[in-house]
């Protein structure tokens, strides 16, 4: 997985050793936590294969969604860059196989690797812009278009560069990430299968207009 990557790819043969060397994969049953809010930063993390949701729990039992990532992406750079707890969860959705490159190796490519360096500050950027757009449609939006949007954000050309145009994620995993019932996730999927955004078949969407969908209700 890491010389699919596109930071891999543009590593010497030295920093490529060193990245790999400080890698380690682990294999996250669903429902299970890859990494828990309060605990100390201590891994980098790349999905492999599954899909993984970030959220946070409150004590009052509400959850807040913020995102899913799909095999291929890559998250919890801005935390590796502060000392301080990890400020959210992450849950797998399916049984995930996940990278975990340690601390030291991170910050040790952040300080040798101009590539790397690049790629951090293009992934946290463009996760900051993906963020925006949640919120926006969480706060002004409906129902219908936050299912839409939370849909386009798993096809993100930059932060989930492995995904093609058809997902293998149930009605249930998108109701997780978008923070609706199944049952809503199924209405909302017929409507946007009616005006042409993509198409529902078991078990998996494929997308046919991921502009409308990142645009849908705005």
């Amino acid at each position: 997985m890491l010389r699919r990557t596109s930071w891999a790819q543009a590593l010497s043969a030295d920093d490529y050793a060193r990245a790999r060397e400080g890698t380690v994969e682990r294999q996250v049953a669903t429902g299970s936590f890859v990494c828990h809010k309060g605990e100390p930063v201590d891994h980098w993390h790349g999905v492999i294969e599954g899909l993984v949701k970030m959220s946070s729990d409150w004590a009052t039992g509400k959850t807040a969604s913020f995102t899913g990532i799909a095999a291929g992406g890559w998250f919890g750079e801005g935390s590796m860059l502060k000392p301080e707890p990890r400020r959210y969860d992450v849950v797998a959705l399916r049984d995930s196989r996940i990278a975990c490159m340690k601390r030291d190796t991170f910050h040790w490519l952040l300080d040798n690797s101009i590539a790397f360096n690049r790629f951090v500050i293009n992934q946290i950027n463009e996760r900051l812009g993906l963020f925006i757009g949640l919120l926006e449609s969480e706060r002004l939006l409906d129902i219908d278009a936050r299912v839409a949007r939370t849909l386009a954000a798993l096809f993100h050309p930059v932060l989930q560069p492995g995904i093609e145009a058809r997902i293998a994620i149930s009605q249930e995993e998108i109701g997780y990430l978008a923070g609706v019932s199944r049952q809503r996730v199924n209405k909302s999927l017929r409507l946007l299968e009616a005006d042409g955004f993509l198409t529902t078949q078991y078990g998996g969407v494929t997308v046919l207009d991921l502009e409308g969908l990142r645009h849908f209700g705005g």
